[in-house]
């Protein structure tokens, strides 16, 4: 929400605002050559990036998520580090532990630090470790922070963690309890290519011939463009929207679609609210506009709360998934909460 103390863009600020744009284009472009026909997941994974979140990704093996993510990383020179998530992986794997080694002054504890301390860190398989390694992955996720021994050490500015889910071989997998998706901003999901394109990656790419970024940015970059972000006025009938639309998931609730009453059996938390609006403004900012709009919203809401509903056996036995019930939802919801007639619209107000 938009507090006192935010200072909106001003007029004067327009050329700084088009230089991130003109930044974000190039971002896109470059990951382009990389990862070849993933436009929409691109686009998804830099917004969560610029939001401050976490991703979780679903997606068939071989559809380059690590190449995606440690392209990400090389763009903005960030550190990057990659966990296999397997079922023997403990919790000391990730966030560190203490080593026992000889100094000047004698035996010591030494803290070793886990691959966690870097700013983008790829969870790969995540559902296959033990629900005790995800919890100690999660908190560092939500607390940006690893606590051994009484001790808190911070975990590197920005911290951003994307996590990867195999849905084709759930043999042997925990899957994450829905309390811990909530944690993630996004679930982006990388679709099958087709043809074309991969006769596009045929044609361009060999095995281990893999191209690198040829135009770089810089962790100030990204900084500054998190300082832009937060000065992305939302207004309040957009807000008022994010609580209708979050309020609407609940098959109880009077706005509530037919398909959310159907096949809906939890809605989505206050925290979807939250994500939202800041996925909102990442979006509006990419967008090169100082104000949240309506169609930010639409734009953010499925990557959003698709990991966040819970269906119930109806839904199954129908085979619908989430995708579709926003999709209803965002359709029969009305932006402006008014009744008006069917000839009378605000574009033009």
């Amino acid at each position: 929400m938009e507090t006192e103390t935010n200072t909106p863009i001003q007029p004067t600020e327009a050329e700084t605002v088009e230089q991130l744009i003109e930044g974000y284009g190039r971002i896109k472009t470059e990951l382009g050559k990389t990862i070849i026909g993933q436009h929409d997941v691109i686009e998804e994974i830099l917004i969560a990036l610029f939001a401050g979140g976490h991703c979780l990704i679903t997606g068939a093996p071989g559809l380059a998520k690590t190449l995606l993510v440690k392209s990400i990383a090389e763009i903005f020179d960030l550190k990057f580090s990659r966990v296999q998530f397997t079922p023997d992986l403990m919790p000391a794997d990730i966030t560190g532990t203490e080593v026992l080694s000889e100094t000047d002054a004698g035996r010591q504890l030494t803290f070793v630090p886990g691959p966690v301390f870097a700013n983008i860190i790829l969870a790969d398989e995540i559902n296959r470790a033990s629900p005790k390694t995800q919890s100690a992955m999660l908190e560092t996720m939500q607390e940006r922070s690893v606590t051994l021994r009484g001790q808190t050490r911070e975990l590197p500015d920005p911290f951003f963690v994307i996590a990867s889910q195999n849905p084709i071989e759930m043999e042997g997998t925990y899957p994450l309890p829905e309390a811990q998706l909530d944690r993630f901003l996004f679930r982006v999901l990388f679709d099958s290519v087709d043809a074309e394109v991969l006769q596009r990656i045929i044609t361009e790419r060999r095995q281990g011939d893999l191209p690198s970024p040829t135009w770089q940015a810089s962790k100030d970059d990204l900084t500054y463009l998190f300082s832009v972000m937060e000065r992305i006025f939302l207004p309040k009938p957009v807000a008022g929207y994010i609580a209708r639309l979050v309020a609407a998931t609940h098959p109880d609730h009077a706005e509530a679609s037919e398909s959310v009453k159907k096949y809906v059996q939890y809605g989505t938390s206050p925290r979807a609210a939250i994500a939202m609006g800041e996925a909102a403004r990442a979006h509006a900012l990419i967008d090169g506009r100082p104000t949240v709009g309506f169609e930010d919203v639409a734009a953010v809401a499925k990557p959003v709360m698709n990991h966040r509903l819970i269906l119930n056996y109806q839904a199954r036995f129908d085979r619908m998934d989430t995708g579709q019930v926003l999709a209803d939802l965002l359709e029969e919801l009305d932006e402006t909460g008014l009744d008006l007639p069917a000839d009378v619209s605000l574009q033009n107000a």
